[in-house]
Formats: structure tokens, C-alpha cells, sequence
């Protein structure tokens, strides 16, 4: 009899349920049990030791779980063991959270309780699966004198106890591919690398070999070392990679000193040579050692690549998507036990930009030939593409937001930056230390975070306010002498002389200064936060929305932000300086494209859009829908000045870019013939450093009769914005219309 008794009780110990109660063993259904006698005590303290450890456990808090832990346990286990033994088993499930469920307890004589319980994980990559049927043994402690819990590793999963391990076999699905908005390759997984392997039971001889790899594998030999030492004779080993230049230059003496194998490595490159959008396509990378522990309980390792800026950045996961997995217990030899969970990959999608790589292209050969042909002087000194540190364009679909091109200059290959640059290693850092020693920073986007003075681009907010709140009319005149004086405070117009009797229109047409310092003066004093509003309405002083890439706010003064900033008082002069886009007044490229993207389409704000779908293959989803972010709502006679205003800079006799695209005594621009011509706004904005030249600028629309884009030029420190930027928008704007393949 005690024999019997004895192979129940140690059945029982290694949690096989019994089926019938005995004098010995209890069984009790949680939570039905209550304390009527010293023996069921003593049960339900066992029971809110195990429940307590499992509730620390849902919540993550390993401390309080160690504390409930047996004197014994404590000490084959030391605190730090305990919790990396918990965190590295999660991190291989990729757990994000878990749940249990009690189902009985069982009294084992009178020192040992067993729980009977359910756990489900929830895991990022295999979504939600259960282990049932577990065991927690409670003890009586005669250490503690209490109830702990008698933990191994086997409360992890049941068959570590006897040494198994965990183990999450994944496989990655390669990145996808960016195509430009008519399906043209511009970021693919088509570069190689090859894969160096060797073993060292195969190798004729260890130091020859050794030197080999060193002189022809892209490996440290500390790396090597570590490869060689943490290695069994009989193992498959890594040992590096290498170009597909330098396989076919060094694949015969590895194979000959090493008995080395070689696998191809697909790798992310970006097309076509020297990428001519950086900063808008970005660039991957690996992972910061912040990263990594998330990308491991999504089924990824730490050599995985990531999106570290741009297009890749903000679409991370949708290019990557999900590896597939199997989670298994295996057992010490080598076999399967039990397969946990399974699940199949998120296949990544590929994303198709609203950019046109044709436009795109042009525009950078655009701004880079006009730098190159403005380096010296006619009187052989040197000319502003000499001194200008950098210049952005952008090109905008009025009517969805949608960006065609949007040009940082100067720019830089982003396959420089890869960890595996198909442009070579040895190019790749020689192009990032020339990058890093440029001055000019050619990792800034200029587009969306240069901010700037926006000189006169920024005189149609003035003519709106004045006209819409009917301070001025269409009539309203203010004669311009060139100077405008207040109180003995003299300022200058552009032009010697001045430009006589101006009205809102014709102040926008010649780029009257004194007309518009006036039309500040006059807000003013009416309300000092009249201008201001109206340029927030229009979209400045604010970022745009454009979600996927990083941008400046910038600054649009007021009396309040005059006061908190600066702590002086606001004064006629903020206002007047405002008025001509100087002052505190800081602007970026992508808010004035925006802004006069609204002038064309009759108020509109939109998100600028810089993916137009997503999708496989066929199997596209259009995400480029226009979201109208804002409407500022301006008389129609406002509107219609303004637009006027800005027809006429192009081409009426007076306007300020109207030798650019009427020159005297030369073939006129085929734009003034093209359903009303192009309208836009000239800027010289000057530098907050006097002792450099202005920024130049031009913001235009086209066509005037039925407007497609907005083109914003910005050129650095270069001069006036109708001898630099309007030009080369002229050349935007004409291979747009008349020289580019487009969608009817």
C-alpha cells in the first residue's frame, strides 16, 4: 500500500492530474474553496502565492516574481538569471503580452500545493497562441516560513526543464521595391554582395586561410577571431562578405586556401546612378541598439535593415514587412518536441511616389547647370554659383497637393549610405567623408526644412488682406516715389525713383516695396494681428502636413510672439518689414508652393502627397487621395486681383520677370501662348547677414487660364530672384508642358 501511494503522490509532483480524490490528495476547483479548517488555510495562501506570480508575470514584473520565489530556486538562480532567462524566452516568442486562466489546485500532503493553469501569448509575429495544462508548484517554505514558489525553468515551458530550448525559425521576406508614380525602378533589392563560408575541418591550412580571408573579405580580424573561437570544426561558418568585383577577383585563391563556398546576398540599391532625389527617397541602414529589441519580437535580428530617413523611413514597415515563423521546443539532440505556434509572412508592399523621375531629374540638371554657368563673373570675379551654398525647387499639383519633383541642391547618392552600397565601400566612404567635410550640408533637405525670409513672394498676402478685409479696393492708390518715410524712418523701393501711382495689382506687378511697406503700415493700424492671420491662414507658420519627411514650422511674427521672444514691443516697423517678407518673417519652400498651389486652384490648402500607392504588382491601393486640409475663403475680387497681379509680372511691360519670358529682341517663351502663360511672384529676400547676398525666388502658377502645377525656386544667397530663380522655373515649367511625356 505505502508503495502505491508513493508512485501516485510522485506522479502528481511531476503534474499528472489525479482522477479521484484520497485522504492524501485534494483537488479544488478555483475559486470554490473557502477557509474552514487549518489545512484549507494553509491551501488558499499557497493559492495567492501562485496567483500573485502569475499576475506579476501578465505584468511584467519580474522583481515581484522572484520575490515569491522558493529559498532553493533563489539560489540556483541568482536575480539577473531569472529575469534575462524570462526576457530572452519572450524575446524568441515574440510576446507582446500574455494572459492565464487558473483551472485547480491540488493539495500534495501537508507542504506542497500544485496550480493547474492556462496560459495564451499574445506575440507580435505569430499572433495569439495558448499552452495548457501547466503546473506551478507551491511550497512550504521552512526558510520563509510561507508559501513560495518552487521554480525552474521548466514553469517557462514544461520540456526546458529536461533541456530543451526555444527556438523561432524565420524566414525574411527581401525589401521591396519604390517606383516612381509611372512605375519606373527607383529603390530595389537587385545589387549583389556574395557570402564568404568555410569549415574548418575543410581547410588545407588555418593560417594561410586565415590571411586570405583577411586580405579579401570584408571582415575585422577581431570579427574573424570571434568567428573562429565560438565555432565547432564541423560548423558551416560565416566569415564575411564581398563585392561581386572582389569575388570574381579572389573566388579561386579562397576556394584554394580555404575550401570556401559562396551564396549571393541581394542588397538594397537606389537607381538610377546617383539617385537624383536623397531627400525624398532616403536611405536604409541598421538598426540603433534602442531598435533592435523591438525588431526581435517582430522576427527580425539585429542585421536587418531599416529605413533611417526619408521614403524608406516613413514606410518602414510596409517595405520590410513580416518574416514568417515557426516557434518549437527542441529537444537537446537536435529533434522537435512540439511546434508552439506558426505563421505565414505579411508580404511587403511596394510604394509608388507622385514623383515623376523624368521631372525630378531635370529640375536637379537645371539648378546644378546654372550654378556651373554661374561660377565666374563677366569681369572674372566670382558670381553666386561660386558662393551660393544651396538652392530647392519643388513642383506641386495644384489641384491634389500631389509633389512631381521636389529638388535639394546640393544633393548626395543615398547608396553611399547603405550597409552594403552597391556603389562599392571604398567609393561609399570616400563620397560620406566628402559629404561630411561639405560645408553646405548636402544632407539637408532645403524643400521642407530651410527656412528663410520670403522677401517679396510673400506681397500677395499683403494685396489679399487689404483687399478682402476692404481697407483697399480695386481703385485704391498709393503714389510710389521710391521711398516710403514715417517719422523720419526712410526706406527705399528697388527701383530709383519709384514707380508712380500703384494699385494692389500693379504693386504685385512691379514689386513695389514703398506701395506694400504703405499697405503694412495701414493694417496696422487698423489691427497689428490683421497680416498675421492672414498669412496663417494661408499657411504659414505652420508645418504643411506632409507627414512623410521632416519640416520646419517657421515663424510668422505678431505682437504676442514680438513680446514672449524677444520681450520688446511690437512696433509699425514689425509690421511694414513683414510686409515685404523680412523681419522675424521665416518661410519654407514647400509652405510658399503650397501657398500659391491655393492662388491657382481659388483657396485651397492640400496636404502635399509624396506617395501616390501601394501595393504588389497589380494589386495597388491609390493612397494619394487630396486632402484638403484648409480653405481660406477670400473675396472673389481679392482673388482675381492677386491672380491678375501675378499675370502680369510675366507679362505685362513692367513686370518683374517679363524679360525673362518675353526677352527683348529674342523668341519669346512658348509658356505665353499656352492657355494665358504662367503667373508668378519675384522675391529678393535679403540675408539676415548683411554681408551676403540676397536669396532669390520665384513662385509661379500655370497655366493662367487652367492651372495645373506650382513651381517654387529658391536659390541661396545669389541675387534677385527674377535674374536666378525665374529662369530657371521658365526651363521647369517649359519642359513640363512641352517636352515631358505626361498623363492626359
Amino acid at each position: 500500500m505505502r508503495k502505491i501511494l508513493f508512485i501516485v503522490l510522485s506522479l502528481l509532483l511531476v503534474g499528472c492530474a489525479p482522477t479521484q480524490q484520497s485522504a492524501v490528495v485534494e483537488e479544488i476547483a478555483i475559486p470554490t474553496f473557502r477557509p474552514t479548517s487549518t489545512a484549507e488555510i494553509d491551501l488558499f495562501a499557497a493559492e495567492r502565492v501562485a496567483l500573485a506570480f502569475l499576475d506579476a508575470w501578465q505584468r511584467q514584473d519580474f522583481d515581484s516574481m522572484y520575490s515569491l520565489l522558493s529559498f532553493n530556486s533563489q539560489e540556483a538562480y541568482p536575480l539577473e538569471d531569472f529575469r534575462e532567462i524570462y526576457i530572452a524566452s519572450q524575446d524568441t516568442i515574440t510576446m507582446a503580452s500574455l494572459s492565464f486562466q487558473p483551472r485547480s489546485i491540488l493539495r500534495i500532503g501537508t507542504r506542497t500545493v500544485q496550480l493547474y493553469y492556462d496560459v495564451s501569448f499574445d506575440t507580435n509575429i505569430l499572433g495569439q497562441f495558448s499552452d495548457t495544462g501547466r503546473t506551478l508548484t507551491i511550497i512550504l517554505d521552512s526558510r520563509a516560513t510561507d508559501w513560495q514558489v518552487a521554480w525552474s525553468v521548466a514553469d517557462i515551458f514544461a520540456e526546458m526543464g529536461a533541456g530543451a530550448r526555444l527556438e523561432f525559425d524565420s524566414s525574411t521576406p527581401s525589401r521591396a521595391n519604390i517606383y516612381d508614380r509611372d512605375g519606373v525602378v527607383l529603390a530595389d533589392m537587385n545589387g549583389v554582395y556574395v557570402r564568404v563560408f568555410v569549415v574548418q575541418n575543410d581547410i588545407p591550412n588555418l593560417d594561410v586561410c586565415r590571411r586570405t580571408i583577411l586580405d579579401t573579405v570584408d571582415v575585422s580580424e577581431a570579427r574573424l577571431d570571434a568567428i573562429f573561437d565560438t565555432s565547432q570544426p564541423h560548423w558551416v561558418m560565416e566569415v564575411g562578405t564581398m563585392e561581386a568585383t572582389a569575388y570574381q577577383a579572389y573566388r579561386e585563391r579562397l576556394e584554394t586556401d580555404c575550401d570556401a563556398t559562396f551564396d549571393s546576398m541581394p542588397i538594397r540599391r537606389y537607381l538610377p546612378p546617383g539617385n537624383p532625389l536623397p531627400h525624398v527617397i532616403g536611405y536604409v541602414g541598421y538598426p540603433s541598439e534602442s531598435e533592435i529589441s523591438e525588431l526581435v519580437r517582430q522576427g527580425f535580428d539585429a542585421e536587418t535593415i531599416i529605413g533611417r530617413a526619408g521614403i524608406e523611413r516613413a514606410y518602414d514597415t510596409t517595405l520590410r514587412g513580416r518574416p514568417s515563423g515557426r516557434l518549437s521546443l527542441i529537444a537537446p539532440d537536435g529533434s522537435r518536441l512540439r511546434v508552439l505556434a506558426e505563421a505565414s509572412s505579411q508580404i511587403p508592399e511596394s510604394i509608388w511616389l507622385t514623383i515623376d523621375i523624368d521631372l525630378q531629374t531635370f529640375v536637379l540638371e537645371v539648378i546644378g547647370r546654372a550654378y556651373s554657368e554661374n561660377r565666374i563673373a563677366a569681369d572674372g570675379g566670382a558670381s553666386w554659383g561660386s558662393i551660393s551654398p544651396g538652392a530647392s525647387a519643388i513642383v506641386m499639383d495644384v489641384n491634389t497637393g500631389e509633389i512631381l519633383a521636389m529638388v535639394s541642391y546640393p544633393f548626395f547618392d543615398p547608396n553611399a549610405y547603405t550597409p552594403f552600397p552597391a556603389i562599392g565601400r571604398e567609393v561609399a566612404a570616400l563620397q560620406q567623408e566628402a559629404i561630411a567635410e561639405d560645408s553646405r550640408n548636402p544632407q539637408l533637405n532645403r524643400a521642407t526644412l530651410g527656412i528663410y525670409p520670403s522677401g517679396s513672394i510673400f506681397k500677395v498676402i499683403d494685396a489679399m488682406a487689404v483687399l478682402d478685409t476692404g481697407i483697399y479696393d480695386e481703385e485704391t492708390t498709393y503714389f510710389c516715389s521710391g521711398v516710403w518715410e514715417f517719422e523720419g524712418d526712410r526706406r527705399f523701393d528697388w527701383l530709383p525713383g519709384g514707380h508712380g501711382s500703384m494699385t494692389a495689382r500693379t504693386g504685385i506687378r512691379n514689386s513695389c516695396n514703398p506701395f506694400f511697406y504703405q499697405t503694412g503700415f495701414v493694417l496696422n493700424n487698423v489691427d497689428p494681428f490683421i497680416l498675421p492671420n492672414y498669412a496663417r491662414v494661408m499657411g504659414l507658420g505652420a508645418v504643411t502636413g506632409i507627414n512623410v519627411l521632416p519640416e520646419a514650422a517657421g515663424t510668422i511674427p505678431d505682437p504676442d510672439l514680438i513680446r514672449t521672444q524677444y520681450g520688446r514691443v511690437w512696433t509699425y516697423s514689425d509690421a511694414v518689414n513683414m510686409a515685404i517678407g523680412q523681419g522675424e518673417v521665416q518661410v519654407t519652400p514647400l509652405q510658399m508652393v503650397r501657398l500659391y498651389a491655393g492662388i491657382a486652384n481659388g483657396g485651397t490648402l492640400y496636404r502635399p502627397l509624396l506617395v501616390r500607392e501601394r501595393g504588389i504588382l497589380d494589386q495597388r491601393t491609390f493612397v494619394a487621395e487630396p486632402d484638403a486640409m484648409t480653405t481660406y475663403e477670400v473675396s472673389e475680387d481679392a482673388m482675381r486681383i492677386v491672380r491678375e497681379g501675378m499675370c502680369d509680372v510675366t507679362t505685362a511691360p513692367t513686370g518683374t520677370a517679363r524679360y525673362i519670358f518675353l526677352p527683348y529682341g529674342q523668341a519669346p517663351s512658348p509658356l505665353n501662348d499656352y492657355q494665358g502663360g504662367v503667373c508668378g511672384k519675384t522675391g529678393t529676400a535679403q540675408s539676415p547677414r548683411p554681408e551676403e547676398a540676397p536669396h532669390a525666388w520665384f513662385a509661379a502658377y500655370a497655366p493662367a487660364d487652367n492651372p495645373e502645377i506650382a513651381v517654387v525656386v529658391m536659390v541661396e544667397n545669389s541675387g534677385d530672384g527674377s535674374a536666378v530663380a525665374a529662369p530657371m522655373t521658365k526651363q521647369i515649367m517649359e519642359y513640363y508642358f512641352f517636352l515631358m511625356d505626361r498623363e492626359e
